[in-house]
């Protein structure tokens, strides 16, 4: 049986004029009182309606327009954690023109670059962050939006679903980020995670605990609870993690949503009960097996992971009704079509390790990326059916789908393949170990090992050997232990294994 699930059948076609932001406002006129969004401290919230926010998104939309911006003009976000970020966001997209969110923390010289490959008609700053270097177009500041948001509002421009709606940038494979074109039709895609991820329904308060200018938020945390009309609540800034506890309990909050390294945060202390809550969500990067039991032993409340990448949100996931099997990703999400592929772009049989795919007619797919035609069209099979996501998996007899890790990420030991995924998860049980990462690196012998880096508390390299001896074979184990204070992550957070590399080969001689 090939490594192939075909849900198709399952999704309806997004409608011919469409628009995200008017589909993402599309509940306000149901019940236009009703609290779309609280923002959370220990002090209160503030609380906004459904009603404000179509007021607010429709005004701040016919604004931008009145100031001679021009339908498909790019709109650079330079904004901090506050709700003006999903306000912009929005109202860029209901006047027809394309945002682009970028993070707060990126340096004059890194905005610069972006601005550089993007040509944006107009930025969006907020108080205190960096400007591109240079700074090529007019320059909106935060603080007028308000008075701009009185604008009588104007109505979401309607369009082909497959035009650009807005850019996000990621890592690139150079080391140069890469802006990711995402259409219209992308919010429309997103169904298919309410059921096959979420669980989500009209009746929940879905708190993440992201802050406002981080994708993860702005898609799991605000556009899809609105799209659904439920309540979306994020906590303010400032808020700890050692506070959303109590936050979720006083508020009532049904799902939580956040990365892994906040829920290891939180159970650092005992739990509250949460009879409100149903379960938890978790994206980014993956949980390991020990913070997710501890999680389930501190509340009693499953965790529900997502696997996806900025090209196309995630696509693989567990939900409430199909929990993931221990070790996998889980499941192709309702209206999705994965395989996974071989070097000849052919579906594996179940049980072999192959590339993971999805179709390329999935309207969640990402139009392009910006100006390079050629990695676009790297990315896809030679008959363009599939678009290749660079990660390797192992769909099982049920069709759940365990990670292998990256491509360029996997290990060779000996002429075998080894995924660090493995090797990491097994050190992360050990007791003494607060994470791990496996990588290949050069030998003095001019030969490569497996090598682990890991954080918490040091411990003798024959005693972490014989541990790896344990649980894996031979092949698999790590011959190298390298203590650090810190594993270096991405700004979304994921495990940078090529800069572990690097940085070990080059402060030891390999000669």
């Amino acid at each position: 049986m090939p490594s192939l699930t075909d849900l198709r059948a399952d999704r309806a076609p997004c409608p011919p004029d469409f628009n995200l932001a008017g589909h993402v406002l599309g509940r306000a006129k149901d019940d236009p009182d009703k609290i779309a969004l609280a923002i959370l401290s220990l002090s209160g919230s503030e609380r906004w309606s459904y009603g404000r926010l179509e007021r607010t998104v429709l005004g701040l939309a016919a604004a931008l327009r009145d100031r001679g911006l021009a339908e498909g003009d790019r709109v650079l976000m330079r904004l901090g954690n506050t709700v003006e970020f999903p306000l912009v966001y929005l109202a860029s997209i209901a006047a027809g023109l394309v945002p682009v969110p970028t993070s707060a923390q990126l340096t004059a010289e890194e905005a610069g670059k972006l601005a550089a490959d993007l040509a944006p008609a107009l930025i969006v700053a907020g108080a205190g962050v960096a400007l591109p270097a240079g700074c090529p177009c007019p320059v909106l500041p935060e603080d007028d939006l308000h008075a701009m948001a009185e604008a009588p509002p104007m109505a979401p421009v309607p369009g082909d679903p497959d035009r650009p709606a807005y850019i996000v940038y990621t890592s690139g494979t150079s080391g140069s980020p890469r802006g990711v074109v995402h259409a219209h039709r992308a919010i429309w895609a997103r169904q298919m995670m309410m059921a096959g991820w979420y669980g989500l329904g009209p009746a929940d308060r879905l708190l993440h605990a992201g802050a406002f200018n981080w994708t993860y938020t702005l898609g799991t945390g605000l556009m899809d609870p609105w799209t659904m009309g439920a309540t979306a609540l994020i906590p303010a800034a400032g808020v700890t993690a050692a506070q959303l506890p109590l936050l979720l309990k006083r508020h009532d909050a049904t799902i939580f949503a956040a990365a892994p390294g906040v829920y290891r945060q939180m159970l650092r202390a005992p739990m509250p009960a949460l009879p409100k809550l149903r379960h938890g969500l978790s994206a980014g990067e993956k949980m390991p097996a020990v913070t997710r039991r501890a999680w389930q032993e501190a509340t009693g409340k499953a965790v529900h992971e997502a696997f996806g990448m900025s090209e196309i949100s995630t696509f693989l996931s567990g939900c409430p009704d199909r929990p993931a099997p221990e070790g996998t990703l889980g499941f192709v999400q309702p209206g999705r079509c994965v395989a996974l592929l071989d070097p000849e772009g052919q579906p594996v049989p179940r049980g072999t390790p192959g590339t993971i795919a999805v179709a390329a007619d999935d309207p969640g797919l990402m139009l392009r990326y910006l100006n390079a035609a050629e990695e676009t069209r790297a990315r896809f099979t030679a008959d363009g059916a599939w678009f290749l996501t660079g990660d390797l998996g192992e769909m099982d007899g049920s069709g759940a789908i365990a990670y292998l890790g990256r491509d360029d990420d996997m290990m060779n030991a000996g002429g075998f393949r080894v995924s660090p995924i493995e090797v990491e998860t097994v050190l992360a049980h050990h007791p003494q170990i607060a994470e791990a990462a496996a990588v290949e690196v050069a030998a003095k012998e001019g030969a490569s090992i497996i090598a682990a880096f890991y954080t918490g508390a040091p411990v003798p390299g024959d005693e972490l050997a014989a541990y790896a001896a344990e649980h894996l074979a031979r092949y698999k184990c790590p011959r190298l232990f390298v203590h650090l204070e810190a594993l270096p992550k991405s700004p979304n957070g994921k495990l940078m294994r090529r800069k572990i590399r690097t940085d070990y080969e080059t402060t030891h001689d390999q000669a």
